[in-house]
């Protein structure tokens, strides 16, 4: 439905034949006698068009202007005025406006305004739609089976939102394990095909011969065993969508037929000598560098420009901020319920591990940690020794850089320090000793302290418990009590001096003053 238009002028003679003239143009018309009822009208409902006269009672027409730009009115704004107000013009276009008339309305003047029209209500509908996403988008959590409210997530779910209706060819690029496939998906049923095919191949899974066959089909006879007809995917996905996982692994000659079949919308079957129309849309994805591919010939660079008409960026797991334990958290209710456990959640030691990984497998391996912790979890929480393996255990997958608040004390930066390093060794005291330069007595003693500071902040508040913590214990067992402590450490860095930021597992040099007494 196309957006209404205001007129807002308080001479009659000049507002009541506009518009008539606007209406019998087809376009739906609200008038105003004055400034401030068109405020009004514009408050309470949508209107894609204001033409206001500069000259009105109560509120004129740039104070009009105004009032909607303060009031985030967002209303297509052209001002009336009369012969050589110009320089009042002149300001109304400064303040927002998208144009001016000026009185008399002639022929002339009034046949630019008539096919000036369309296009501002177009560019209202436009930003109108625009708003709308955002709003939408805003805060998301989930966009069907993607999962995720960062701002590189919100980031995809608006372009998905954007370029699903087309019939434009897509090329998702992204690191292995970031859900490229879901994209794909999301764009298919985003689209008008939706209810057609979703028909999904990997290129890097299949040798050339079946990955051509799957893709083309063949005749009866085409080769040995083939004892019937088959169609191939470009068929099967008629109507609908074909995905093409890891595009860059298919060979050249491969290539060549996908890129005729791209231009002409035809695909021979192999031993087939007739042309088969097929009506698809292509979103094909990869996690190569796809200017090296190109230079190095393993993706030809004319089907490279066929396939990207629109390049989707999915950014890594490791930069999407919150949404790792957003996932973990989903992944765990949807395990949890499949194998029929009840969860609460993870313990403080798991969720710190879980935000300081790199995930470099990115949501797949994330995925796949929380399926193993499900199945592991004896308790009512999964733990740090449910979740990790002993690969998680060796990786240094782990942020290489201790930052604490400038105007911290050194205590506090040797805390933290010790923290984060018995985090990245997953509670091995003897290891953190070691890598920090420290004794094991200094380790266990920062974490005594940490732990009765803890009691006693509990105490105070009122919710303290009688029991009392666990002492840190120096062999890999004690992994789970002693790694308690990373918990409370602060999750998120932030920027410091040079001189203020040190390495994980590099101790900071002790005061002057403090070695001076040591060597006393």
């Amino acid at each position: 439905m196309q957006p209404k238009i205001l007129i807002a002028d308080d001479d009659q003679k000049a507002r009541a034949p506009l518009g008539a003239i606007l209406e019998a143009e087809g376009f739906a018309v609200d008038t105003a006698d004055d400034g401030q009822k068109a405020l009004d009208m514009l408050s309470a409902g949508t209107y894609g068009l204001v033409l206001a006269d500069l000259k009105m009672p109560k509120v004129d027409g740039i104070a009009l202007l105004q009032a909607m730009r303060e009031r985030q009115i967002p209303t297509e704004f052209v001002m009336i005025t009369g012969e050589g107000n110009t320089e009042v013009a002149i300001q109304a276009i400064r303040e927002g406006a998208a144009d001016y008339l000026e009185k008399p309305l002639t022929a002339d003047r009034l046949s630019k305004l008539k096919a000036q029209i369309p296009k501002l209500l177009q560019q209202f509908t436009v930003q109108q739609k625009n708003r709308e996403l955002e709003t939408k988008l805003e805060g998301l959590t989930s966009y069907g089976e993607l999962v995720g409210q960062s701002e590189g997530m919100r980031a995809v779910y608006e372009m998905i939102e954007r370029v699903a209706p087309s019939t434009a060819s897509v090329l998702i690029l992204g690191e292995s394990g970031t859900g490229k496939e879901l994209v794909a998906n999301a764009l298919h049923r985003k689209s008008e095909r939706a209810k057609g095919p979703f028909f999904a191949l990997n290129c890097a899974a299949l040798p050339k011969e079946i990955l051509e066959n799957e893709l083309f089909g063949h005749e009866k006879g085409a080769f040995t065993g083939s004892t019937n007809e088959k169609p191939g995917a470009f068929e099967m996905a008629s109507g609908g969508t074909i995905f093409l996982d890891e595009v860059a692994e298919m060979s050249p000659d491969i290539q060549v037929k996908l890129l005729r079949a791209l231009e002409t919308r035809m695909v021979r079957r192999l031993g087939g000598k007739k042309e088969i129309a097929v009506d698809f849309r292509i979103v094909a994805a990869t996690n190569k560098d796809l200017q090296k591919a190109i230079a190095d010939n393993e993706l030809r660079e004319d089907l490279y420009y066929r396939l990207a008409v629109v390049e989707l960026d999915l950014p890594p797991l490791r930069e999407r901020g919150g949404d790792v334990q957003l996932l973990a958290l989903e992944f765990l209710r949807r395990f949890a319920k499949a194998n029929g456990k009840k969860l609460e959640g993870f313990d403080d030691t798991a969720l710190e591990w879980i935000n300081s990984y790199q995930w470099p497998g990115n949501v797949r391996e994330l995925r796949n940690a929380i399926e193993k912790a499900v199945i592991m979890a004896r308790g009512s929480r999964v733990t740090l020794e449910d979740l990790t393996s002993r690969r998680h255990r060796a990786s240094t997958e782990y942020a290489s850089v201790v930052s604490v608040p400038v105007g911290a004390t050194l205590a506090e930066a040797r805390r933290q320090l010790v923290l984060k390093t018995l985090a990245a060794t997953s509670g091995d005291i003897d290891k953190t000793a070691k890598t920090t330069g420290m004794t094991v007595q200094e380790v266990r003693g920062e974490l005594q302290a940490l732990l009765e500071r803890r009691s006693r902040d509990g105490q105070e508040a009122g919710g303290g418990e009688d029991e009392e913590p666990a002492p840190a214990r120096s062999d890999a067992s004690a992994a789970p009590a002693a790694a308690a402590a990373p918990a409370a450490a602060e999750a998120q860095p932030v920027a410091l001096p040079p001189d203020v930021t040190s390495p994980v597992g590099k101790a900071p040099a002790k005061p002057a003053a403090a070695r001076s007494r040591k060597a006393g």
